[in-house]
């Protein structure tokens, strides 16, 4: 039965479930096997603007949600010309969703990714020579903007959702961009009909899937490592290196970075070990953002003055990951304390932080004269707090 899998890939059943909607085969198969199911569904539909038949396609999701009593939004997303199209397409959706999610107390969302997708995301990222991260199979489930987001259809082919909706006489619109070559998913769709014998898309997201569970092997064994060998400091990471092995190593560091930037890509693997090896070999590595350097020990990672040199927001507001507190006069504004505040900082050596860790570090002014620098001087008037790095316990 598809609604048993279906129920089986979504794991325990919200009591509201989100549904990402386009109008394609694979998510109106998604929104006919929830409503079958019996679960308490919401529907959005975000248009991207990029096709003349996208509102229209919007307007028929809707028309089925209305048939059925199931409450529908559609969200509009254009893009501003800058970045990678199809990214900056999937953030920008991914983001509008979680904010209408949590617009309607709504904590968990499903997504229609199916077998063929996970197939054809192998075989575009083995053309790239991605490594076990990048082969691995899609996740299944993951949390991002605060919402839990669900993929339960990965166990189920494309074909044989649209044989469901057939079956039930349920039209959706087909992308033709999904058939366009210029476009390397569209290349990759095309390719899967002459792979070689046994080369099936479900045997390559088996191999996919094998292959991410390995990835979370590795995964429990740096948030091992992370626990027994780092700490955090001021908003710095430090991991002792001795005996750690490379590949744990490199993964830790790439977990440090993405907590110090608070966004973005993970750094590609071949830049990731020279700035590592680079560090290691007592020089100062440079890499998104973060600096790196050996000290005794340990590897310190910290934040780069010259990527938040710029940054500048009112008290109250988040700087860099960091939100700053205390009694601001009017108009005070957070931004890194820079050289020139570490002078007004006679002390600053009593900090115990290294001078490239402090000047990247938030400060508060007003009107040109500092105010407060928190991490350099703790007078209890002013605190500067950031989210705990997940990948150590609070209790660490």
């Amino acid at each position: 039965m598809p609604q048993v899998r279906f129920l089986e890939g979504l794991g325990p059943v919200p009591p509201v479930l989100g549904l990402a909607v386009s109008g394609g085969g694979d998510s109106m198969a998604l929104l006919v096997m929830a409503i079958e199911a019996g679960l308490t569904c919401r529907v959005v539909t975000v248009e991207h603007g990029l096709r003349p038949e996208a509102a229209t396609e919007a307007e028929d999701v809707a028309r089925f949600c209305a048939h059925r009593g199931i409450p529908h939004s559609t969200l509009t997303w254009r893009w501003d010309g800058t970045g990678n199209l199809s990214d900056a397409a999937r953030r920008g959706r991914r983001a509008l969703i979680a904010g209408w999610a949590r617009q309607n107390g709504i904590a968990d969302v499903a997504l229609g990714h199916t077998r063929d997708d996970v197939a054809e995301t192998f075989l575009m990222r083995l053309a790239r020579g991605a490594g076990l991260d990048g082969l691995s199979a899609m996740r299944a489930r993951w949390t991002e903007h605060g919402i839990a987001w669900h993929r339960p259809l990965l166990d189920m082919g494309r074909e044989e959702l649209r044989d469901i909706l057939k079956a039930r006489r349920i039209g959706w619109a087909e992308d033709p961009s999904n058939f366009d070559p210029k476009y390397e998913r569209a290349r990759t769709r095309a390719a899967m009909a002459d792979l070689p014998l046994g080369l099936t898309p479900a045997r390559l997201a088996d191999v996919a899937g094998h292959l991410a569970e390995a990835r979370r092997a590795l995964d429990m064994a740096t948030r091992q490592a992370a626990h027994d060998r780092s700490r955090v400091e001021g908003g710095d990471i430090l991991i002792r290196t001795a005996g750690l092995d490379p590949e744990i190593l490199r993964r830790l560091v790439c977990e440090a970075i993405l907590w110090l930037r608070g966004a973005g890509y993970a750094p590609r693997g071949a830049a990731l070990r020279r700035a590592i090896d680079q560090a290691l070999a007592g020089q100062r590595a440079q890499l998104q953002g973060c600096g790196m350097v050996a000290q005794e020990t340990e590897l310190r990672l910290y934040r780069e003055w010259q990527a938040v040199r710029d940054i500048c927001v009112p008290v109250g507001q988040v700087w860099d990951g960091w939100q700053v507190q205390g009694d601001a006069p009017s108009g005070s504004m957070v931004r890194a304390l820079g050289a020139e505040g570490l002078r007004q900082c006679a002390d600053w050596r009593a900090a115990g932080l290294p001078r490239a860790s402090l000047i990247a570090s938030p400060s508060v002014w007003a009107k040109g004269v500092l105010i407060a620098a928190p991490l350099v001087k703790n007078t209890g008037e002013w605190r500067a707090t950031r989210a705990a790095w997940p990948m150590m316990p609070l209790s660490h």
